[in-house]
């Protein structure tokens, strides 16, 4: 059973940033990294053209259970907090995605505008030093048309194979470093990718993408009709806004229709579906990295809860007070981090727990 071991609020300082720009529905405007001693966590959020960075304390805090399981917040402290200076983008940021670097004590930040310029920089998880960039990259129209939300995932195997999506244009650029792979085309508006996992022969050339009512399986090996593999169509009318894949290779769909249905990719027949498991839309799912049968799920009415979603049953939850601009899983750890319009961050850190019988086991930093 999973419970959480902190939960913090904290603002982010007025003299960084004044106003955040908005952000879409299924906003993925904010990254997370666990630092070296687990006291910290650096999150980088993105506002307009620029990316800041900032330091938040997770160390235990003792947070009451209010009803129904829902955890209440306790004050976060803001331990340092600054502009990541190599991200010169000229257009609404999208989205921020962090990758582990080999053999550095840095972490690789990506970033994507709102006409899919790319670009990755490697940044010091101490702050000392985040003038480090790596590449650029633009989109083969140079960016030429209109903005729209854009996603970027990294390949699990290595972080310079890179896919970036874009919502209006309809398409999918894989880049090698800076250098453009192929282009693939899906039929409706992407809303969320990642690479399918699989955990057998550490292969990552499988693409999963939600796209309007449907998922789609890519292969990067193929020039089969385009690419696409297979399509799985959820509810008509309701479309996805979230699709991720766990170590075991699972995948999780989720938005419109309230539901999270998980897939078996040998099949691609559904393993068990939560049905109306969020009160609105869900935008956002992550599985956890304790407990592949736990998953943690993002609601457009600010909740975010922890489930196991093979007994459909809820854990613990927490909420925002303003709309999501930006919402994260660390690398390898059940840390989460949430940031909303009112310029709060929320922290929160997630453990394997024993069994508590007051109401003080779970705490949430509030920034």
């Amino acid at each position: 059973m999973l419970e959480a071991k902190s939960l913090g609020k904290a603002v982010v300082p007025h003299s960084l940033l004044q106003s955040p720009s908005p952000g879409n529905l299924q906003s993925t405007r904010l990254a997370l990294h666990v630092n070296g001693d687990s006291s910290s966590s650096s999150v980088y959020i993105a506002s307009g053209c620029r990316v800041y960075r900032v330091e938040v304390s997770i160390e235990d805090t003792m947070v009451m259970k209010g009803k129904e399981s829902l955890l209440i917040p306790a004050p976060a402290k803001v331990l340092n907090s600054g502009i990541v200076n190599r991200c010169p983008h000229r257009a609404e940021i999208q989205s921020l995605v962090l990758a582990e670097a080999d053999g550095s004590t840095g972490v690789i930040l990506g970033s994507v505008d709102s006409y899919g310029h790319l670009i990755v920089s490697q940044v010091d998880t101490s702050g000392q030093d985040i003038d480090r960039p790596t590449y650029s990259v633009l989109p083969r129209d140079s960016g030429v048309g209109e903005g729209s939300w854009a996603g970027l995932c990294f390949s699990p195997s290595s972080w310079a194979m890179t896919a970036v999506a874009r919502s209006f244009c309809k398409s999918i650029d894989f880049y090698d470093q800076d250098i453009p792979l192929r282009s693939l085309y899906t039929l409706w508006y992407p809303a969320s990718l990642c690479f399918w996992q699989n955990s057998g022969n550490g292969d990552s050339s499988t693409l999963l993408v939600a796209e309007g009512c449907q998922f789609s399986v890519w292969d990067l090996r193929t020039n089969h009709n385009g690419g696409c593999v297979h399509r799985v169509c959820g509810s008509l009318g309701d479309p996805f806004y979230a699709i991720c894949c766990s170590s075991t290779g699972a995948v999780a769909v989720g938005g419109a229709d309230r539901t999270v249905a998980i897939y078996d990719p040998r099949r691609w027949s559904a393993l068990s579906r939560w049905v109306n498991c969020s009160k609105y839309e869900i935008t956002g799912l992550c599985f956890s990295s304790l407990d592949s049968d736990h998953i943690f799920i993002q609601g457009v009415d600010y909740e975010v809860f922890c489930g196991n979603w093979k007994a459909s049953e809820k854990i613990f939850s927490f909420r925002g007070d303003s709309n999501w601009l930006g919402f994260s899983k660390a690398l390898g750890a059940d840390v989460l981090a949430g940031w909303c319009d009112s310029g709060s961050l929320f922290v929160a850190d997630v453990v394997k727990g024993q069994h508590v019988n007051n109401n003080q086991n779970s705490s949430i930093s509030d920034l």
